[in-house]
């Protein structure tokens, strides 16, 4: 069963009566009802293209989070071949919200660094919803200083409401993690790609997101703080979440405009949950492209030219 957003009733309706025409021919009560499907297939095309059409952040929001949302272990499964996972920090444990290793795209050997929210109830538990904790972005920074020493491209994919707040993360030190994480991307001499598949959130994001060239989906969202938590820390009211979506700039067009990102990965009409083939192969098209310029340059260029993006943000508004 599809899931349905609370926007999206008008098309949930309709294609739960295409479905029950479809049942009921299915059982034999002996009534032709395809032309009905077709008139109301239509009909649901048509008001989930209009809906998708003028989206609001609220509304995208909801759809970056949308539990069918391809995470990263499904763009690990169709983009990257022969991949081997890393484990471990080296100082205090493994953390599944972080995926880290090496493998091949398009036959080129590639590292990978992927943030993993879980596709259910136990998956989300193990991952702990994609919030990563020190020994997370410890790890990230690992298979980061193997990736420059061999010279081997970095592809990231982000997908976290944030790095994890709990008590024992910030014991362990959570903002220098953070932080060294974020150092560790501007210092190699390596291409970095990153692309937003979900949510980007915070540090948590930009710790893995600090690259030279950052593309969001259509639909994605990426902000310093979720709408939530800004609602809460503005109005001392969290049900004004939306009225934060609206002013925060969080959706890829602001993000573009504002030069953040360099550019925005188009979505199928009903986000990237109704069609992730195509949404893999946009991907890998934009990956390919930036791994063959970036490889033309060298790595005292590449390190160059990621600082100065960086350093650039938010001069020229």
């Amino acid at each position: 069963m599809r899931s349905y957003l609370e926007f999206e009733k008008p098309v949930a309706d309709l294609e739960g009566k295409i479905l029950e025409l479809r049942t009921m021919a299915h059982d034999g009560e002996g009534v032709n009802v395809d032309d009905e499907i077709t008139k109301l297939e239509g009909k649901a095309s048509d008001a989930l293209a209009s809906l998708y059409s003028n989206l609001e952040p609220w509304q995208k929001m909801q759809v970056a989070r949308h539990p069918d949302r391809p995470h990263f272990e499904h763009y690990l499964k169709n983009l990257i071949t022969d991949f081997t996972p890393l484990a471990g920090d080296r100082k205090f444990s493994d953390d599944l919200a972080i995926q880290c290793g090496f493998g091949r795209f398009n036959g080129q050997s590639v590292a990978i660094i992927g943030q993993e929210k879980g596709s259910d109830t136990e998956t989300r538990i193990r991952h702990n919803f994609g919030m990563a904790r020190p020994e997370g972005y410890r790890k990230a920074v690992r298979v980061m200083e193997m990736a420059d020493r061999f010279n081997v491209p970095l592809i990231t994919f982000v997908d976290t409401s944030g790095a994890y707040p709990g008590v024992g993360a910030e014991e362990r030190g959570q903002a220098e993690a953070i932080a060294r994480s974020t150092e560790a991307c501007l210092n190699l001499k390596t291409p970095i790609v990153s692309i937003i598949i979900g949510e980007g959130g915070s540090g948590g994001a930009i710790a893995i997101a600090t690259a030279n060239r950052v593309y969001m989906l259509q639909n994605a969202i990426y902000s310093v703080i979720s709408p939530e938590g800004a609602a809460s820390i503005l109005w001392r009211d969290a049900t004004r979440a939306k009225d934060a979506a609206t002013n925060m700039k969080i959706t890829a067009e602001d993000l573009q405009q504002l030069g953040i990102i360099d550019d925005i990965i188009g979505e199928p009409i009903g986000g990237a949950h109704r069609n992730p083939a195509a949404v893999f192969a946009e991907t890998r098209k934009v990956i390919e492209k930036d791994l063959e310029e970036l490889g033309k340059m060298s790595g005292d260029e590449i390190r160059k030219a990621r600082r100065d993006k960086f350093l650039a943000i938010g001069r020229n508004l």
